[in-house]
């Protein structure tokens, strides 16, 4: 009964997805993103630039991959390894949108990443910034570390205290995507239902 619901709550943040995508498509959210994000770089200083890039490098997809599959490796359970086909699949969605959707990201002008650092997927330019990989990358992420610490057994209020880390761990890669100029916002919102969906899909295997 568990898995079921577990299948119906993805669906239902896929087809969140679809219908946002939709709109995205359609051009209304235009003037939302830019003033949203003109108002959210006016309001971060420019100082807090580098460490903000530094969370761009976290939510690479060598990293969190490679996070993702270090955590898998530590549990021993070779049907872990299964989540990456919703990691996969969602990426291949992700792959498709940006290819598909003419929806370019911010202009030159808003761009404040300032590492001379870059993996080597940042070069992957599909044409198109909808949905976010990083957004939906650490929402995937998330969610299976969640899972792994609230199965952990570890006292309630460590647990609480690693899961609250996460959370703020999340606000600040999803701001760090607008602040730095490398989505618009309906990229982010995109990418954290992408990443729901496939994230709680990926909980079936553990």
């Amino acid at each position: 009964m568990k898995k079921f619901w577990l299948v119906i709550s993805s669906l239902i943040f896929f087809v969140f997805f679809i219908l946002f995508t939709f709109v995205v498509k359609k051009e209304l959210l235009n003037s939302f993103d830019f003033n949203t994000t003109v108002k959210l770089q006016n309001h971060i200083s420019h100082q807090y630039d580098s460490f903000l890039s530094f969370f761009s490098l976290i939510g690479s997809f060598e990293i969190l991959a490679g996070l993702l599959f270090f955590i898998i490796l530590f549990r021993r359970k070779i049907l872990s390894f299964l989540i990456f086909i919703p990691l996969a699949g969602a990426h291949i969605i992700e792959i498709i949108g940006k290819s598909l959707m003419h929806h370019p990201g911010p202009p030159f002008l808003f761009f404040r990443y300032n590492l001379e650092f870059l993996f080597p997927s940042s070069y992957v330019q599909p044409g198109s910034s909808y949905p976010s990989g990083h957004s939906l990358r650490v929402i995937f992420a998330s969610i299976i570390i969640s899972y792994i610490i609230s199965k952990m057994k570890i006292k309630k209020f460590i647990k609480f205290m690693f899961i609250f880390l996460l959370l703020i761990i999340n606000a600040v890669m999803l701001v760090s995507r607008i602040s730095l100029g490398e989505h618009w916002p309906t990229d982010v919102i995109g990418g954290v239902l992408l990443g729901l969906s496939s994230g709680i899909l990926a909980l079936l295997f553990l």
